[in-house]
């Protein structure tokens, strides 16, 4: 059918109240809402509030509606949400991260204005154990085309074979008998493909295959046509690659031996939200390859359209997750309630859209439940897995199975069951920082936090296998969370099995990516995580401030724990995975942050230094701090200003050096046998005045595109300085401002206003073009600094 952008001129208010206000879709009315101390979301998701959210919309339907088949497609909307035309009831959908349409046939008036009018109720919380973002978050679409009709996601693309390159189509169409169908396979504009049927096989010689390394795009149009008129036509990108998995060769894309360099992401983009942006996902997905990774792990819900869209451009393995939970729930108001009547739906429209995604490689049921321990939830894994087999027989079906958690819900000590495991550490241990018992991340990731590495280790024992092996068997890929103990053991006690290290830590990546390289069965390691994010407050963050998950409060904000912050700056733990993965051009010089003189740092489960790559603290002359070394030889040396401070040997390619803090030149040297130099590294001081610095990412961008501005408080010799953070101040002419913020965890500000404290010397705008000519960025802070940068729009 005819697509048709649907994301301009909407209204929008929340229920009963007169506040409307004019908004371009993508939407997140939770982010526009704010933060208060008092949200019954609490910390889970960022002290956020929530609402009925109301969006209208009117628009002229054509002369000949009556004639046409028309619907509305919905990326995703947060949530419990229904579709009202002209007045009448639609269509609904509870899950917020599915997409959906809605079909418009009978509902339209022709040649007037027809009003659509989505109501998504995110009042009750809490409902998510991060920061889910309300209302329309992700795009809308028009569909429009005659009577008969390509279905909506019906146009299938398999690879049946790489050698020779062989792929089937597969159209499904509302149409009469003796309707034709015109397939056409196109390598760029050429044509390499023709077919004259709904379902067939063709051969392209000469093809080049899809994988991570080589993201190789094909386009196969499809026309309906009946007496040679056009009645429908559908289109869409896809990669000829193979897929194979088994224990003994591991996991192999288009014959190829493939592991995966993965780490778990949540859907939000940081200072914009919940909203997401094709822009957005590229630059997200781009940094993300960059930094070494060639895979990600969508947690813990359905990617969006555009995230998948990226994946397949810039070559990144998915592994997609359904759910966070089934029918058991981590919160009060959560999916669970929702998951007897809709799962089968969710499932099928989470596949049905991923179909033709070359990037997507695995689809992932769950995460982190219970209930596989119990006959009933057994059969419902085995009967989410067939449907995904019926639907997709392509790809394998795993899950984020929690090993831990397994073994002591068979005990009846279950984390999200009253009177469980949680409940019973407080009333054992009792202190000022033991919170209070609930459901959802503050109560899962104390117990977490207090367990630690010895997680890991808590499914060793033959009785927990008994437990853990009805779920992990019936997988076609058996996903680990937390359970690297295990990884070892299998080869021996389950000879058939294929595991994937679905979450871990990533200061383990050392010991989990050697075991990768060592056990064919064991595929790849996806680490918590590779992005950092918003709610789940200071899960992962090392801080001074003694801020932890056990006693987190307003007004923190970010889950802290990513490797990459959330305005795409990697930190040292992302260069330590790229040493590890034997990706990194030279050695690796961190240094933890050196403006905290005699304070004790506050350090989580999630995270193994907060070291970055600077040596600019400004007025902390003779602080102690701690330089971290990545590289690979014999040893490492590191010298301040032309002076040898120490030497130290290479253990597991890291070295640690404490340093007093001079500002200058801090250098670190690699050495390998016989004194060779294998590498050198080095960081300096900014220099003398400060100055603020604004860098588009882009120089030109078109009408109606985002681009992102780097902003940065940097010395006369251009080196940002860690240790002069500041408001500053950002106001935009000739576009629009979409959000402003910087990695501060704990900002008193919002990303929507233009005022933003900046972090370690840096903050982030994010602008969008309106119309053709000159953006200008200004940026400002309460002194005397002042800095603008122009964007070309065409």
């Amino acid at each position: 059918m005819q697509i048709m952008s649907f994301n301009h001129d909407w209204m929008f208010h929340h229920d009963g109240k007169n506040d409307h206000v004019p908004v371009t879709l993508p939407h997140d009315a939770m982010l526009h809402d704010g933060r208060d101390a008092a949200s019954p979301g609490k910390d889970a998701n960022g002290y956020f509030i929530g609402g009925v959210y109301v969006y209208e919309k009117s628009f002229h339907a054509p002369a000949d509606a009556h004639e046409k088949h028309m619907e509305l497609a919905f990326g995703g909307v947060y949530r419990n949400t229904t579709v009202y035309v002209n007045g009448k009831k639609a269509g609904e959908r509870p899950y917020g991260y599915v997409p959906f349409n809605v079909d418009l046939d009978g509902l339209l008036i022709p040649d007037a204005n027809n009003e659509i009018r989505v109501v998504a109720d995110n009042s009750r919380l809490p409902n998510s154990r991060w920061y889910s973002g309300g209302g329309i978050y992700r795009s809308v679409q028009l569909l429009c085309g005659a009577k008969e009709y390509i279905t909506w996601h019906g146009l299938k693309v398999t690879t049946v074979s790489i050698k020779p390159a062989t792929i089937q189509i597969d159209v499904d169409a509302v149409c009469r008998p003796g309707t034709e169908f015109h397939v056409q396979v196109f390598d760029g504009n050429r044509v390499v493909a023709e077919a004259e049927e709904n379902h067939a096989q063709l051969k392209l010689p000469d093809a080049v295959l899809w994988s991570a390394e080589t993201p190789k795009l094909y386009r196969c149009t499809v026309e309906l046509l009946r007496d040679g008129k056009l009645l429908d036509s559908d289109s869409v990108c896809f990669g000829i690659r193979s897929l194979r998995w088994s224990a003994k060769e591991g996991f192999l894309v288009n014959g190829k031996v493939t592991k995966l360099r993965g780490g778990c992401i949540h859907h939000d983009n940081g200072i914009l939200g919940a909203c997401s942006y094709q822009k957005a996902e590229d630059r997200k997905v781009r940094i993300l390859k960059e930094a070494g990774f060639n895979a990600v792990r969508i947690s813990h819900n359905p990617a969006s359209d555009e995230l998948l869209n990226a994946c397949d451009r810039y070559g990144m393995y998915v592994m997609d997750e359904a759910f966070d939970m089934w029918f058991m729930g981590k919160n009060t108001y959560d999916y669970a309630v929702d998951f007897p009547l809709w799962h089968e739906r969710d499932i099928a429209s989470m596949v049905e859209r991923d179909y033709s995604h070359p990037s997507v490689i695995m689809y992932s049921i769950g995460n982190e439940v219970s209930e596989p321990v119990k006959p009933e939830g057994m059969k419902a894994a085995q009967e989410m897995i067939e449907q995904i087999h019926r639907l997709d027989a392509t790809r394998p079906v795993t899950a984020g199975i929690n090993l831990m958690i397994l073994v002591m819900s068979s005990k009846g000590k279950g984390l999200y069951e009253e009177g469980g495991a949680a409940k019973q550490m407080a009333e054992k241990e009792p202190s000022e920082t033991t919170p209070e018992v609930k459901n959802g991340s503050l109560l899962f990731n104390t117990f977490m936090t207090v367990m630690g590495a010895g997680m890991n280790r808590m499914a060793n024992s033959k009785k927990a296998d008994k437990v853990i092996s009805p779920i992990l068997d019936a997988l076609d890929i058996a996903g680990y969370n937390y359970g690297s103990g295990r990884y070892p053991l299998e080869g021996k006690m389950h000879p058939d099995r294929i595991v994937v290290g679905s979450e871990t830590f990533p200061q383990d990546i050392d010991k989990n990516w050697r075991m990768v390289e060592r056990y064919p069965y064991l595929i790849g390691d996806f680490m918590w995580t590779a992005w950092d994010y918003l709610g789940e407050a200071a899960i992962g963050t090392w801080n001074y401030e003694g801020a932890s998950m056990q006693n987190v409060y307003y007004p923190w904000l970010l889950g802290g724990g990513g490797v990459i912050d959330i305005t795409g700056k990697p930190d040292a733990e992302a260069a330590y995975a790229r040493q590890v993965w034997g990706l990194a051009e030279g050695p690796y010089l961190g240094v933890r942050p050196a403006n905290h003189l005699g304070v004790r740092v506050t350090k989580s489960a999630w995270r193994g230094t907060n070291a970055n790559d600077s040596w600019s603290w400004r007025g902390c002359d003779g602080n102690k701090t701690v330089a971290e070394v990545y590289g690979e030889g014999v040893k490492a040396c590191l010298y301040l200003n032309g002076r040898k401070i120490g030497e130290k040997r290479l253990k597991n390619q890291r070295a640690l050096f404490r340093v007093k803090y001079e500002p200058g030149v801090l250098c670190a040297e690699t050495i390998g046998m016989g004194g060779r130099l294998l590498g050198r590294s080095e960081l300096k001081s900014a220099e003398g005045q400060l100055s603020l610095r604004v860098q588009p990412e882009d120089s030109q961008i078109q009408t109606g595109e985002i681009c992102y501005v780097g902003v940065s408080i940097i010395g006369e010799n251009g080196v940002v300085e860690s240790n002069a953070d500041r408001l500053l101040h950002v106001s935009v002419e000739g576009g629009e401002l979409l959000g402003f913020g910087s990695a501060k965890p704990n900002p008193v500000e919002s990303y929507l206003d233009g005022n933003f404290s900046s972090w370690n010397g840096r903050a982030l705008a994010v602008v969008r073009a309106y119309s053709e000519g000159t953006i200008t960025v200004c940026v400002h802070d309460d002194s005397s600094l002042k800095a603008d940068a122009t964007i070309e729009v065409q």
